[in-house]
């Protein structure tokens, strides 16, 4: 290609190693114009780019407006090679385009089912055997024949590794000519898959379409033209076909509009495969080849950060520990025939030589310096949406900065600015976003005024907050026409309860009017039990916990005032002709209805449903677990005697009485309550007494069903039920036998004597 302007340059997406040779051979070859694999449109944001406060990684966020999940992330890194020609071109006022198939047509693609026919010139078709090789990773090839486990390993050590002080723009040149010489005899000794399938269909577009940026670029009349793109489409890059070819292929493709912006991105990010660029599994430690040329310079100062944060864990490790370390990884490269240390040389070492084979400190080595938490910047001068300008202006204002790596905090509530990160937080979970997750222990538990939430941002948010900013321009009105929307579509009181303590939670007064009257106008119209109860915990718990938000829960007991009224006269009738099945449902949604109804301890609200209770307790109508579970919380709240629950166990447990609705009774009575048995003297008395009141025969037939019931106990409650049923056994045999006096008065004399007492 000596008398053509083009002057191809095929770099791996990402690679360090290759970003500087490329700056090297750009300064070897001082191009008039330069062409970088990318989609076309992201040359609407491309000034951008060269804005000193553009921090990498970052991304170039492409999108369906009209569909925010149809989407294509093209992310770089500081070493990655496409960027270091951006800056490169910005530097030296070149023109820059980019060059690959439009996401556009890329995105109409994935709505068109049926494989498009394949241009003859463009690849002829041949017969491989499809299962003999893997396509999708060529140099998997190139590295087996070397000697390596993979090509990933192979092209690190060759090319991305290398000790790169003193490289000269010759040295440069000569790498790209060997990547393009193994790239070439590659593409053409492996077989190409089936000429209609539709990944290489793809692959042939976007080289079609690279062409004809190509020729472009000539007819503009650069005469130096860089091309730098992913060393696979060399060969079909490096003779081009006629223009009526690729013309032809690309003429019939269909488009959508789209839009493109920059978003920040992460190192935990650059290893999953987006856009035109696959991930790497290092991104931490390619950043570090990338800042030190010098290989073994870099091993050392590799490892010594790892002994600093392996110490900051409080795990040993001195420097006699690095130095080994050290003199391990040179070892193992030598006898692996390795030009230079590696990341897997190091890694070996410090797991031998320091964790003496722990993974665990590994694990988090790799976190901190393989992977990494680094997050890019965005200058505020890039086009954003006004929820994601909201949003930033709100995270700067509370002072919740976006990180990659998870950070908890404490938030108190009593305080005005942890009360407004939490209503952030919460309008974030009802847009789908999930910045935060509110941890469920320790001090945030009911009744506290704090909230520990985990915090980890995901590069990927920005994704979700395109699809939200349809709903409203801030956090506060998309979040309340999210959840206005989800409660029309809802028809489930347990849901809509659900959303209305997610909201007040979230504060969101607009929202509160809509979906009050959406539930309400729900519940006046349901007939199922299980749904009226469970609507009533959660808005009892919102009546409760608006007084620490100091939120207006005024609607919601106006729904409560007519909701707990209703289950009342709704639940007896309900539990007639209930199967086993269905009667431990309703006795798990009674539980939650009277803690929270009790909880509440409002006397208008509390008495219907007590009465509701206590026409529960004919055995007869109902089944052996309600009536059971009923006379328990009528006990508990101290609505009945001792004598009446009393009376009551003995006719449910009486002879006459069925061994399974008996058992049931007892099993509802008890509800799994081992310690409160164990704790409540007044209620191990009760069920102790009748137990030592059963005769032998109704025992031993009732014995079965009982220990059904006992067996919903752990291993330690059944345990000390034993223990305490042992100390109790010689009280009560000494309370059913008669004292013979005669027979103690003999030992009288024998307990003077040993008491030393005169006769």
């Amino acid at each position: 290609m000596s008398d053509s302007p083009f002057h191809l340059f095929g770099i791996r997406h990402h690679g360090p190693g290759c970003a500087r040779s490329l700056l090297a051979a750009l300064q070897a070859l001082q191009p008039d114009c330069l062409l970088i694999e990318g989609p076309p449109e992201a040359e609407t944001v491309l000034p951008f780019a060269h804005d000193p406060a553009m921090v990498p990684p970052i991304t170039l966020l492409i999108f369906n407006p009209d569909n925010a999940q149809q989407a294509a992330f093209y992310p770089f890194a500081e070493f990655s090679p496409e960027w270091q020609a951006l800056r490169y071109g910005a530097r030296h006022d070149l023109p820059v385009r980019f060059m690959d198939l439009p996401a556009a047509q890329s995105f109409a693609l994935q709505t068109q089912p049926a494989e498009q026919p394949v241009s003859a010139e463009i690849d002829e078709p041949s017969q491989p055997d499809i299962n003999a090789i893997d396509t999708s990773a060529p140099l998997d090839w190139l590295g087996r024949a070397a000697g390596y486990d993979s090509g990933e390993s192979w092209w690190n050590h060759l090319v991305e590794e290398r000790n790169l002080a003193g490289q000269t723009h010759s040295q440069s040149l000569d790498l790209f000519a060997a990547i393009r010489e193994a790239m070439t005899n590659l593409r053409a000794e492996i077989p190409q898959a089936e000429a209609n399938n539709a990944r290489s269909y793809r692959e042939q577009l976007r080289e079609a379409s690279m062409r004809k940026i190509m020729r472009q670029a000539q007819r503009d009349g650069y005469q130096r033209i860089a091309v730098i793109c992913g060393a696979w489409h060399l060969p079909a890059l490096e003779k081009l076909p006629s223009a009526k070819a690729d013309n032809d292929l690309l003429k019939a493709l269909e488009k959508i509009k789209v839009s493109a912006t920059w978003v920040p991105w992460s190192f935990q990010h650059l290893s999953y495969s987006s856009g035109y660029g696959a991930g790497v599994d290092s991104p931490e430690w390619y950043q570090a080849i990338w800042e030190i040329a010098d290989s073994k310079e870099r091993a050392i100062k590799w490892l010594a950060r790892a002994a600093q944060l392996l110490r900051e864990q409080d795990i040993d490790c001195s420097s006699a520990h690095i130095i080994e370390a050290m003199r391990f990884a040179q070892s193992l490269a030598a006898l692996r025939q390795r030009p230079q240390l590696g990341l897997e040389e190091l890694v070996e070492s410090l797991r031998t030589c320091v964790t003496m084979g722990n993974e665990t400190p590994i694990q988090f080595i790799r976190q901190k310096l393989i992977i990494g938490n680094r997050l890019g910047e965005i200058p505020s001068a890039v086009p954003s949406l006004p929820l994601q300008r909201d949003l930033e202006q709100q995270q700067k204002s509370l002072r919740l900065k976006p990180e990659a790596g998870q950070k908890v905090i404490d938030l108190d509530l009593r305080k005005e600015s942890d009360l407004a990160r939490s209503h952030l937080l919460h309008r974030l979970q009802l847009l789908g976003i999930p910045w935060g997750q509110l941890n469920k222990t320790g001090r945030s538990a009911k009744g506290s005024f704090h909230e520990i939430w985990t915090l980890q941002w995901d590069a990927r948010f920005a994704l979700d907050i395109i699809s939200a900013s349809r709903l409203g321009n801030s956090i506060i009105s998309a979040a309340s026409a999210k959840v206005v929307a989800s409660a029309e579509q809802s028809h489930s009181l347990g849901e809509i309860s659900q959303l209305l303590h997610s909201l007040l939670l979230a504060d969101l007064p607009q929202a509160v009017a809509p979906v009050s009257h959406t539930l309400e106008n729900l519940a006046a119209i349901s007939t199922d039990i299980l749904e009226l109860l469970a609507a009533i915990p959660p808005l009892v718990q919102i009546a409760r916990y608006g007084n620490v938000r100091n939120t207006d829960t005024q609607m919601v007991e106006q729904v409560l005032h007519s909701l707990i009224p209703r289950a009342a006269i709704a639940l007896p009738p309900a539990c007639h002709a209930l199967d086993d099945e269905a009667a431990k449902k309703i006795n798990s949604a009674i539980v939650s209805s009277h803690q929270a109804i009790c909880l509440l301890a409002e006397d208008s609200l509390l008495e219907p449903w007590l009465a509701a209770l206590r026409q529960l307790l004919l055995l007869g109508s109902y089944h052996g677990l309600v009536s059971g579970l009923a006379t328990r919380l009528l006990f508990d709240r101290q609505s009945q005697s001792l004598e009446q629950v009393s009376t009551q166990m003995s006719q449910a447990l009486s002879v006459g009485v069925q061994p399974p609705l008996a058992a049931a009774w007892l099993e509802g009575f008890l509800n799994n309550s081992g310690m409160i048995l164990l704790h409540d003297d007044q209620l191990w008395r009760l069920v102790n007494d009748w137990l030592c009141s059963l005769q032998d025969e109704y025992f031993l037939q009732i014995l079965p069903l009982l220990r059904r019931t006992f067996s919903t106990f752990n291993a330690p409650e059944k345990r000390q039920l034993g223990e305490r049923a042992r100390q109790a056994a010689p009280v009560a045999f000494v309370a059913q036998n008669s004292l013979d006096s005669t027979r103690a008065a003999l030992s009288l004399p024998y307990i003077r004597q040993l008491l030393g007492l005169s006769q």
